[in-house]
């Protein structure tokens, strides 16, 4: 997911959305782990998308 699309939501969606992402997550640790699974790239992005909507909700809570 793409910032500029992180951004033009608000922080209730973007709370959802986080969670979500956290979920997604954890499944896929346990399918790597479990050798269910051979795309470990997902891991990288999921993470990446959580520290993005990170990065979005805390510059939101600095600028109000």
């Amino acid at each position: 997911m793409k910032a500029q699309e992180l951004r033009n939501k608000n922080p209730e969606e973007l709370k959802r959305l986080l969670q979500e992402k956290r979920v997604e997550l954890c499944k896929t640790r346990f399918d790597i782990k479990a050798n269910q699974t051979r795309d470990n790239q997902s891991q990288k992005r999921i993470k990446k998308d959580v520290a993005r909507i990170l990065t979005i909700l805390n510059s939101n809570n600095k600028s109000k």
